[in-house]
């Protein structure tokens, strides 16, 4: 894995992930980033990175803070490449954010997840992740269909063991 941030010299990769992600997987980016400019406005950000193989994006992962009065939670969104999912690739990318989202102060990170999204739903486990609401019909696809939202969430205060068993608490305390 080359980790990085989000940079103006990977946005040309970026958008060309983006663009060859299928209508499934775009239904689950908030963001719209059908374009270069909508995926530029990403550049620079802290809490975005990529994973680059050779000029190639095979991951994204951010952290967006919550404003206000939830400004200690961040909410993680993660799309890996199809081709790579299941090689442990989102779980590197999940941990390089959590490691950098509590640098930052943040103390609590959601991801929301469709509930079929089994392997998603595994790996976030084995993270720390608890399940924290289950909204029914909550996501309407690009095709109309409704589909449940499960939200978990990793609270750091609470899961210190958690962070020391899967190898994090080394890089938080750097």
């Amino acid at each position: 894995m080359t980790i990085q941030p989000v940079t103006v010299d990977n946005i040309e990769a970026l958008t060309g992930f983006f663009g060859s992600l299928s209508e499934r997987d775009l239904t689950f980016v908030r963001e719209d980033l059908s374009d270069t400019a909508a995926v530029s406005a990403l550049a620079g950000d802290p809490l975005r990175w990529v994973d680059i193989d050779d000029e190639r994006v095979d991951g994204y992962v951010a952290v967006e803070r919550l404003p206000g009065w939830s400004s200690h939670v961040g909410e993680l969104r993660l799309v890996v490449d199809p081709a790579r999912r299941g090689s442990g690739l989102g779980r590197g990318l999940a941990q390089h954010a959590l490691t950098e989202a509590f640098k930052t102060g943040i103390r609590k990170v959601v991801v929301e997840l469709a509930v079929d999204q089994e392997g998603a739903v595994a790996m976030f486990s084995r993270l720390g992740f608890t399940g924290e609401a289950l909204l029914r019909d909550h996501i309407r696809d690009r095709d109309g269909h409704l589909h449940d939202l499960l939200v978990l969430a990793h609270n750091v205060d609470e899961n210190w063991s958690t962070i020391d068993g899967v190898g994090l608490s080394d890089a938080l305390m750097s």
